[in-house]
């Protein structure tokens, strides 16, 4: 029956491509910071009302709540996250960015969609109308959310601290997807844990700068800081056990302004991923002690100072709504297109939304790369030479990738809507 309803509902999909392929197109050349996302959310905004939909726009800043109300049933919140990155493409693509954008520090940044949000938000786009349009097929409330913020680990929370769960009704389940690397158009998701908690963070080492000639007069806060990167590496490979999984990487490393001035301080970015809360805070805890323990080792003037830039809980699938996902998928795609999948590394806020509103989630991947690139990869065992997320190349093929995600949205609700 699932099957069935959902092929109603997507029985005017190949007519919407035309209108959502180059919709896509537009959201990949214009892209947004997080919490810039004006131009993103007006577009999501002014289709859903052209849809029928009721629509809040500016919650939590720049995010949009529509609501479809269409008779006694279940309530379904489908989530699309609509921020960029400050990355400068280099894809090649005809419709390749080339905005820039002034970030938080004030500084001009180049912005792409490295991360594959501008197809999240067109899915969600193409499943909200074809709903809308096939109110016959399905009963219940229909809440699609167009999130800000995804990539600073803000947005879901933002708009959680906005009175979300006051200001609309609470979801019997709560649904998202992501497009990852893979043969495009495949699905994949598990019960459980599927992506990882994610914590970053800055340290701030100072020292006491002096003439590059004279290091006698300094605590050289470069030395102390690279002593720390090589003492951070020993976390994973030396307090955490090989059954489990952690990740420590420094991404940033910032010092000094010429070669012959020993610095005053110096400022270390890294970030940490793991699955599981007890590693993460052994994790957390030793770098906080081995930061610590090597400015005292140089005899720095004062304790680092630690901020968090941004944290990420673990994004866990509720097994029993997983389950009927699932089963669904299966009903409806040919076996080759579903599979389950291993946890991934990556970090998303999205899980916020059912564990704050205590509502059961599903998250599940999209692959978006060319099957055939992806076959010739893998069988050279080059898969890992593909352009994943955040990467300046990172390109989703548009088609079958749009239209699977249409599809999965589609018929993912409709394990709810249609019983």
């Amino acid at each position: 029956m699932t099957k069935q309803q959902s092929e109603k509902v997507l029985s005017s999909l190949d007519r919407l491509l035309p209108e959502l392929e180059p919709l896509y197109k537009d959201i990949h050349a214009h892209p947004e910071l997080s919490m810039q996302e004006v131009r993103t959310a007006k577009l999501a905004a002014d289709h859903l009302r052209a849809a029928g939909y009721d629509v809040t726009a500016e919650v939590g800043k720049t995010g949009v709540v529509g609501l479809l109300r269409n008779g006694e049933g279940p309530t379904l919140m489908l989530r699309a996250d609509m921020d960029a990155l400050p990355v400068k493409e280099a894809t090649g693509l005809p419709y390749a960015s080339s905005a820039t954008a002034t970030d938080r520090e004030g500084k001009t940044v180049s912005v792409m969609h490295a991360c594959g949000h501008d197809m999240h938000v067109t899915w969600l786009i193409g499943a909200a109308t074809l709903f809308a349009r096939n109110r016959d097929a399905w009963h219940g409330t229909l809440m699609p959310v167009f999130q800000p913020a995804e990539e600073t680990g803000e947005g879901a929370q933002a708009m959680i601290d906005d009175a979300l769960f006051s200001r609309f009704p609470k979801p019997d389940a709560i649904l998202g997807q992501h497009v990852m690397v893979g043969p495009s158009g495949l699905l994949s998701s598990r019960p459980g844990v599927i992506t990882s908690a994610g914590d970053s963070l800055q340290i701030r080492m100072f020292g006491r700068g002096a003439h590059g000639s004279m290091p006698q007069a300094s605590i050289d806060p470069v030395v102390m800081a690279a002593a720390t990167v090589l003492r951070l590496q020993t976390i994973v490979s030396r307090e955490i056990a090989a059954t489990d999984s952690a990740v420590v990487t420094v991404g940033s490393l910032q010092a000094g302004t010429k070669e012959n001035v020993i610095p005053d301080e110096a400022i270390i970015k890294l970030n940490v991923r793991t699955f599981d809360e007890a590693v993460r805070s052994r994790v957390l805890a030793a770098i906080e002690r081995i930061v610590n323990a090597e400015a005292q080792a140089s005899g720095a003037p004062r304790k680092p100072e630690i901020t968090v830039l941004d944290r990420y809980a673990l994004v866990q699938n509720d097994a029993a709504a997983t389950k009927r996902v699932g089963e669904a998928f299966k009903e409806y795609f040919p076996a080759d297109r579903v599979q389950e999948t291993q946890p991934t590394t990556a970090s998303e806020d999205f899980g916020c939304f059912g564990s704050e509103w205590h509502a059961p989630s599903v998250f599940w991947f999209v692959g978006g790369t060319d099957p055939e690139v992806y076959s010739k990869a893998k069988a050279a065992g080059k898969v890992g030479d593909i352009p994943t997320n955040h990467n300046p190349r990172f390109a989703p093929v548009i088609q079958p990738t749009l239209k699977a995600g249409v599809e999965a949205m589609v018929v993912a609700a409709q394990a709810w809507l249609s019983a």
